[in-house]
């Protein structure tokens, strides 16, 4: 048995039952920020799996890639991985992973530029409504801009000129600590980086949207990513606080009605924060990390295992 045979098998199994195991476990309510974290190995361990698996056929199949890939690898590792033994199937299995990988580029790229163009959109209205006085300096990293308007709104504006915007009416209606803890929400969100990670799960669930730990990384990473958010501003300044401003900027939108909206998720995350479960012990988080690290452990392991052994041998 190959060695890319393996790996694609892994990556398989990785992509099949990860979700499902993920979305069983109730812990990752929580602790999203851990959740998070889980998601990001097993996505890393799918692709590296494809990477390595790539690699390795490539190598078997080209003898030009075969020495820049083992150019620096002592003698007798390029021997262990029996490389000609793999068959003409090798090239055609790298060519098809090399494809993918083309793809998982251009999706991230139109992803990249479509936020990049939605950015430039909302900036421009932005200016629109706000527009930055004579002799303001530009470009000032967290400028906080305040817009007239009667809906309560708050919102981070990411980009190289980043911006915390929140309306007049969200100054109006949060008594109190309430707007500290919806900036603490919004700044968390951008410390965290939140916006990247959004996209590149909306960019590899939109290029293969029949591999199931893609479309469950976008699916739950946006609720997580909110999550984590509400815990940040709780953390500072109180679970009933935090709840009570989610409510007030929320509640004449309809989310709370009997009709689903897309905002249907902020009555879980009010509850959630009215009725906080405890976090989980230090020991457990670490254990899940560890675990969660293991994840992409594996398909190194099983690349680089024959080179390993050759060099055990020798030495």
């Amino acid at each position: 048995m190959t060695v890319p045979f393996v790996l694609l098998v892994l990556g398989a199994l990785a992509a099949a039952m990860a979700p499902r195991l993920l979305s069983r476990a109730d812990w990752p309510e929580r602790e999203p920020v851990l959740a998070l974290w889980v998601w990001q190995c097993v996505v890393a361990a799918v692709l590296l799996c494809c990477v390595l698996a790539m690699a390795l056929s490539a190598a078997a199949a080209w003898a030009a890639v075969r020495g820049h890939l083992f150019a620096f690898a002592p003698s007798g590792v390029m021997d262990a991985y029996r490389l000609p033994g793999y068959g003409p199937w090798a090239g055609y299995l790298a060519a098809l992973l090399a494809c993918g990988g083309v793809w998982t580029a251009a999706m991230l790229t139109r992803e990249v530029r479509a936020a990049g163009a939605r950015q430039r959109r909302r900036r421009a209205g932005l200016l629109e409504r706000a527009p930055e006085m004579p002799g303001e300096r530009p470009g000032r990293a967290g400028r906080l801009v305040v817009l007239e308007g009667d809906r309560p709104d708050a919102w981070w504006l990411p980009g190289t000129r980043p911006r915390l915007v929140i309306t007049t009416g969200a100054l109006r209606r949060l008594k109190g600590r309430q707007l500290d803890a919806v900036l603490a929400h919004e700044q968390g969100h951008a410390r965290a980086r939140h916006d990247l990670l959004l996209h590149c799960a909306s960019a590899l669930a939109v290029g293969f949207p029949q591999v199931p730990v893609f479309a469950g990384f976008r699916n739950q990473v946006h609720r997580l990513v909110e999550l984590a958010a509400d815990d940040i501003a709780s953390r500072r300044f109180g679970h009933l606080t935090t709840a009570l401003a989610l409510v007030e900027l929320n509640e004449d939108r309809g989310v709370f009605g009997p009709c689903p909206t897309p905002l249907a998720q902020v009555p879980h995350r009010v509850d959630r924060l009215l009725d906080a479960a405890p976090r989980l012990s230090r020991a457990r988080r670490a254990r899940v990390t560890a675990l969660a690290l293991l994840v992409p452990a594996v398909p190194l392991l099983v690349a680089f295992g024959p080179g390993i052994g050759a060099l055990a041998r020798v030495y």
